[in-house]
């Protein structure tokens, strides 16, 4: 009788134990999951910010060699020419702007999907 009581006891003590190892388990997957879509986010933002100056440095540098170019020929008499070269260089860098823009605001939407989609599942184990 008293070996049974032992073993009611051991298993008791066991299973108390055991309930608190999963809860723990499954709060730091929670956390890693958590974690792991901040990481992915932040990750995106940073790509989107790089492509997004790489066409903003390119865009300038096209536009302020179109407008030498237009100070050359407006120096030589060429206004029409001087005019449709600074259009030009305009033109471009304001399409690479809109571009980088665009493509920095898809990745931190898809970076912003990401972390929403690990924090439902770091939610779900969490519970």
């Amino acid at each position: 009788m008293k070996r049974i009581k032992q073993q009611i006891v051991l298993l008791t003590v066991t299973a108390a134990l055991s309930s608190v190892a999963a809860a723990d388990a499954s709060d730091r997957r929670a956390e890693y999951l958590d974690n792991k879509g901040d990481r992915i986010e932040q990750r995106l933002d940073n790509k989107g910010d790089r492509i997004e100056n790489r066409l903003d440095n390119k865009g300038d540098r096209i536009n302020n060699r179109l407008d030498r170019k237009s100070e050359r020929a407006a120096a030589n008499g060429k206004e029409k020419r001087a005019a449709h070269l600074d259009k030009k260089g305009d033109r471009i860098n304001n399409r690479l702007d809109r571009k980088g823009e665009r493509v920095d605001h898809k990745l931190d939407r898809k970076g912003q999907k990401v972390d929403r989609r690990m924090d439902r599942r770091s939610a779900r184990v969490g519970s």
